[in-house]
Formats: structure tokens, C-alpha cells, sequence
């Protein structure tokens, strides 16, 4: 291609892709509402001892006409919850203190969610991120 082609090409392109954008977004149907809670720090408690944190940052999928803005104010009460039950009952993954078992962290959101913010308003729970506080000197499968 011709070094001309491509500077024609390039100023006609972003016009173009814009326009694209704007009749897109005016069809594109809107998301489902989500909660995003960031930074939950949970122990990976085993043998009586704590052997890691992992913080993780969950996004909470809403349904039964719930809004992030109506839950926000219960964040404090979710993180609560999830903190205590891991407490309870670690979600430890067994061999690696790097993780946190997932669907039995998401499940006991879910069960606590229908007390904090009613039956069917929390539809699915998400982690979105892992990030464990050592990396090294831990077991790892």
C-alpha cells in the first residue's frame, strides 16, 4: 500500500468507526446492574493457624429490579458476611494457600445475600480478581 493510501485511510477511518459507535450504542441493549466490591481480604486458615490472606474483589450480579445504587449502602454488610463466614469455615483450597475455592466462597455470598438484601436481588457472584498476600513460601499445587 502507498504511504498516500495510508494517510487517507487513517483520517478517514476514525470518522468512520465513530459513526459506527454511535448507531451501535443507540441498538447495543443496556447491561444487566452489577456491585463491584474490590479489596475483601479472607484468611486461608488451616491446621488452627492463618497461613495467607488473599484479597479479592467480587462483582455481584443484581436482578428483581435491584440497583447498584440501592445496594451500595449494604456493601459494608456483604463484606461482613464474607469475612466471617471465612472465618468460619475457610474456603481453602486444599494444597494451595495461594487461591480461594471459589464456588464455595460464591455460594455462601449467596446464601447471605438473600438475608441482606432480599430473595432474588443477588442473581450470581463473581470473582473478578485473586491476589494473594504471599506468593512465595506458601504451598501451591
Amino acid at each position: 500500500m502507498r504511504r498516500r493510501d495510508l494517510i487517507a485511510a487513517s483520517t478517514v477511518l476514525p470518522a468512520g468507526l465513530l459513526a459506527g459507535e454511535a448507531i451501535a450504542g443507540e441498538d447495543a441493549p443496556a447491561s444487566a446492574p452489577a456491585l463491584s466490591i474490590p479489596g475483601v481480604g479472607l484468611p486461608i486458615i488451616t491446621e488452627g493457624r492463618i497461613r495467607n490472606y488473599i484479597f479479592v474483589s467480587l462483582k455481584l450480579h443484581l436482578g428483581g429490579g435491584a440497583t447498584a445504587e440501592a445496594l451500595r449502602v449494604k456493601e459494608p454488610f456483604f463484606r461482613d458476611a464474607l469475612v466471617r463466614a471465612a472465618y468460619r469455615t475457610p474456603f481453602v483450597v486444599a494444597g494451595d494457600w495461594t487461591v480461594i475455592d471459589g464456588p464455595a466462597m460464591c455460594a455462601s455470598l449467596m446464601r447471605s445475600a438473600v438475608a441482606i438484601a432480599g430473595r432474588g436481588k443477588v442473581t450470581r457472584v463473581e470473582i473478578v480478581n485473586q491476589m494473594p498476600r504471599r506468593r512465595t513460601g506458601v504451598r501451591s499445587g
